[in-house]
């Protein structure tokens, strides 16, 4: 059993842990006005903190405070760039916070990306020497990077490290080039808080949410100190402690393995979870597993509690997995024992909502073809555009192929000719922190659009049953989003009512590192409960919801309660599906630090699912898609 070096605090959403953290800042704030005192803040950017500001902004408004006596220190800062750049580091915190409250401007202090670079060292050395006049750092608020960086300090960097500037490494520029209009145009470089500065910081609070976050704040607290994961020097601080929300927790040996570290609730899921972890700890299928085995390996209280030999138990494991195994996702027409989708009514109405105009396709693009075939009346449902995930080369290869075709059947007049060049114009002469205008974003969505009707089509769905629903949260032309409104929810229960689907399909990957796909299933949650409050007794009480994950990750096996398996065809089938989405092959704006196309993941993941099942003693397949219900 790991040791945890770290204090951390774990929250079922992001909202109440940045609640909890809102208060203990404003509380110190309000403290330090009572000795007519600075408080002196030291604030992250990036997705992670945004809920924070928020909800300051939001009881600084509320509560009328006044946050005068607050001193700010910023973390990082990309270099070269203007502050005027919309995404400079100086931009997102005046959007976020410091355009919302009182705290004076010469209290903001945020590194300067155009200082002059031969003076940048001497500039980074008075940066320090600042923090220090006002008596150093009272709260250090940090993220963590998927590699285990804080602040801008990459694997690698000295723990004696001070302010300076950093080279990035290719995994960040990758992940953080989303908000440039491509990866070339993202600076290499950035400035630093190092880390000796952070840890000179009276208290420290790390923020982390979802399940892309698990597998680092599991090393950060659980692992060796080591420069090759910057986060782990928080170990040594006397005052820091981890917020995270219950995804961002999942690879913690406390959570991972309960059993290990105090008495647990030995329920059917407890059990599973349990039984199966200890399969692929030894590398053994379910039905070898012994009752030496248990006893050896932490679970013998479940062995005693239950008052079973191994045998029995496996077996029961054994039986629930097999049973989650089905070609028939939809149910079929004759009564199926212990199957996990009711066998009637047959064929069901169907709705698969995906987020982006490919997460169908790429999630469950197998299932999706199945159901189609199996006679059930399928739907989709296209949740947001996907347009800022074109990028610029596409567009102009269409507005090329489009001024082509006018020009071949006479239809290239003024006017068309004047707006050819004006997308083409303003495409070229696009600025690295320039966003698109609304009529590229328009261009953008057509493309993205015209190819998911295209997979439709291949599949075997007809037009009506293709709903492109452009929920008007996402449609800001910018990475950041609008909150959603109950304009969203109504748009989507609007679907749910005309469809009226005994089976609904959603993704349900909280992994998305953009938040579209977590927004686009409390929507639908939303949507459902809403009408079942309306109409208890309507359509509603016999639909049931499925949850497929995304491009990046896979349900765990002991979560999975359907999974379909797929022939090498049928894999094959599926690939094909995905190839549809043109403008989301090779290389797309936003694929994240991992740098396979969208198909290649799919294929891996499926496989490694059937391969997981095949481990435990099941029949091996080329590949499975794997589900959870979701009981709204």
């Amino acid at each position: 059993m790991k040791s945890e070096k770290i204090n951390y605090k774990i929250y079922d959403s992001q909202l109440l842990a940045v609640k909890t953290i809102a208060n203990n800042i404003i509380n110190a704030i309000l403290e330090k006005q009572k000795l007519n005192q600075h408080l002196v803040l030291g604030l992250a950017t990036g997705n992670t903190p945004i809920l924070l500001y928020q909800e300051i902004v939001s009881r600084y408004k509320a509560e009328k405070l006044s946050f005068k006596n607050v001193v700010c220190f910023n973390l990082d800062e990309y270099y070269p760039i203007a502050k005027e750049a919309p995404q400079s580091y100086w931009a997102f915190m005046h959007h976020h916070l410091f355009n919302h409250v009182d705290i004076p401007a010469e209290n903001i202090n945020i590194p300067d990306g155009k200082h002059p670079k031969e003076h940048i060292k001497i500039y980074c050395q008075e940066y320090d020497q600042k923090i220090k006049q006002y008596g150093g750092i009272d709260i250090q608020i940090l993220g963590i990077g998927n590699n285990g960086h804080i602040g801008f300090n990459e694997p690698g960097s000295s723990f004696y490290s001070r302010t300076r500037m950093i080279h990035l490494e290719y995994d960040t520029m990758f992940i953080n080039s989303a908000d440039f209009s491509s990866l070339k145009s993202m600076p290499q470089f950035a400035l630093t808080a190092g880390i000796a500065t952070i840890l000179e910081a009276k208290k420290i609070i790390l923020m982390a949410w979802g399940s892309r976050k698990a597998k680092v704040i599991a090393q950060a607290v659980e692992d060796s100190i080591t420069e090759a994961l910057p986060a782990s020097i928080l170990q040594t601080h006397a005052n820091c402690t981890f917020y995270l929300d219950k995804f961002a927790s999942s690879e913690l040996s406390s959570i991972k393995r309960p059993w290990l570290t105090k008495s647990v609730q030995w329920d059917k899921a407890m059990i599973k979870k349990a039984v199966i972890d200890l399969c692929f700890l030894l590398k053994k299928p379910i039905l070898s597993l012994t009752t030496q085995d248990y006893l050896e390996n932490g679970l013998s209280e479940l062995i005693v509690e239950l008052g079973t030999e191994a045998y029995q138990l496996n077996l029961e494991v054994f039986y629930q997995l097999r049973d989650a195994i089905t070609g028939w996702p939809g149910g079929k027409d004759t009564t199926l024992p212990n199957h996990p989708e009711r066998s009637h009514p047959y064929p069901k109405k169907i709705i698969i909502f995906s987020p982006h105009p490919d997460d169908d396709i790429i999630s469950m693009g197998g299932t999706f073809i199945r159901l189609h075939q199996q006679g059930h009346d399928v739907h989709t449902a296209y949740q947001v555009s996907g347009n800022i995930a074109v990028h610029d080369d596409f567009v102009l290869r269409s507005l090329e192929l489009i001024n082509d075709y006018n020009k071949l059947f006479g239809n290239n007049n003024q006017q068309n000719e004047a707006t050819y060049k004006a997308q083409t114009n303003f495409i070229k002469s696009k600025s690295d922190t320039q966003f698109d205008s609304s009529e590229i974003l328009k261009i953008k969505g057509i493309i993205r659009k015209s190819e998911a009707l295209s997979t439709c089509r291949y599949v075997g769905i007809p037009d009506k049953n293709v709903h492109f629903l452009n929920l008007p949260f996402y449609e800001t032309g910018k990475i950041e989003k609008n909150a959603p409104t109950q304009a969203d929810i109504d748009i989507t229960k609007k679907l749910l009512n005309d469809v009226q689907p005994q089976q609904v399909y959603c993704a349900g990957d909280l992994a998305d590192p953009h938040g579209t796909h977590k927004v686009c299933l409390e929507l639908v949650i939303k949507a459902l409960k809403e009408i079942k409050q309306e109409e208890p007794e309507g359509w509603i009480k016999n639909c049931w919801l499925w949850l497929y994950k995304g491009a990046w990750q896979e349900w765990a096996i002991d979560e999975i309660e359907m999974a379909v398996p797929m022939s090498p065809e049928q894999v094959v089938q599926k690939r094909l599906g995905i190839y549809n989405h043109q403008s989301q092959k090779d290389i797309v704006p936003f694929m994240g630090s991992d740098s396979r196309e969208f198909w290649q993941r799919a294929e891996d993941r499926n496989k490694d699912t059937a391969e997981q099942f095949a481990l435990l003693g099941l029949t091996k397949y080329s590949a499975m898609e794997a589900f959870v219900k979701y009981n709204f």
